[in-house]
């Protein structure tokens, strides 16, 4: 099975501590490196996580919020003095066009590489990009400003194919790929040898949901069904809950409420607010509604 790993580069929320760094994940499906949110310190933690700069293809900012953001035009500066040629796309609510534009006319004239901005509704849900391995659809969230997260769905794969039954058979390796497409084998005798014999199922296609930041919304749920992996933010405990519906956040219960009825596979909780010390709290309390979930942390790897 090929890899699809989600790398946790920062948590945070929009405070800085000396616990995490603020919010960005690099999402690897097939050899294929996607970037979600670039807040300050991205970089340092690229370096730390060893992951070469050059090989992220797509940025995907959910919001304009600094915590999320502030760090783009540096990794867009970084990338230029590394040599990059092959063009960057770069994902985010509209509104983010102009202000990169004028960004890259100031500090970054010289450019060797082309960078794509595609301009995202972010009160849509929509497939916003799509390549031969993935599909990514943006889920619109409820912030206070626009705001959207992020849905990773890797696409069917074919068959695995039988080695005993190709030895067997001696089917010869052109073959192999009109099996795997659903062809039978003839065999020199003339017997039909059905596909169904000759491969076994292809691995269920993988999906990774990332939502941050957004007040609880009850029927989020319908956008993430069957997500293998989700993120979702926890900026606060039940006790401050009139303070995440003030800010447009959501408690550790709410996220974990979420997961419950999506039936995620697995949760893990992260956009921790500053004012905890202690971040167990947190998932104490998620575990109360879905017991699969875990606290993200820097440098963690989730497989999926």
């Amino acid at each position: 099975m090929q890899p699809f790993k989600v790398r946790i580069l920062g948590c945070g929320s929009a405070l800085p501590t000396l616990k995490h760094f603020a919010s960005s994940q690099v999402v690897e499906v097939r050899d294929k490196m996607f970037m979600i949110d670039c807040g300050e310190g991205t970089q340092i933690q690229l370096r730390r996580a060893q992951i070469h700069f050059n090989k992220i293809v797509s940025i995907f900012i959910t919001h304009l919020h600094g915590d999320h953001c502030f760090g783009l035009i540096g990794l867009v500066s970084t990338l230029g003095m590394l040599g990059r040629t092959a063009p960057l796309h770069i994902y985010a609510p509209e509104a983010l066009g102009q202000i990169l534009r004028q960004q890259m006319d100031f500090f970054c004239n010289g450019l060797e590489y082309d960078v794509h901005f595609h301009g995202i509704d972010a009160t849509a849900q929509a497939v916003i990009y799509e390549d031969k391995s993935v599909i990514v659809r943006s889920i619109p969230l409820n912030h206070r400003i626009p705001c959207c997260g992020y849905l990773f769905c890797e696409k069917p794969t074919l068959p695995h194919i039988r080695r005993d039954m190709i030895d067997f058979y001696n089917i010869p390796l052109c073959y192999i790929n009109n099996i795997k497409c659903g062809a039978d084998w003839i065999t020199a005798d003339g017997r039909t040898i059905k596909n169904e014999y000759l491969t076994t199922p292809a691995d269920k296609p993988r999906s990774y949901a990332y939502c941050s930041d957004t007040k609880y919304m009850p029927r989020l749920y319908e956008s993430l069904l069957g997500v293998d992996l989700l993120y979702h933010e926890a900026t606060y405990c039940n006790c401050d809950e009139k303070r995440a519906s003030l800010y447009y956040h959501s408690t550790a219960e709410q996220a974990a409420t979420v997961a419950l009825k999506a039936n995620v596979g697995k949760l893990v909780l992260g956009h921790f607010s500053a004012r905890y010390e202690n971040e167990e709290i947190l998932l104490k309390e998620a575990e109360k509604v879905f017991k699969n979930v875990e606290l993200a942390r820097e440098m963690a790897v989730f497989d999926i």
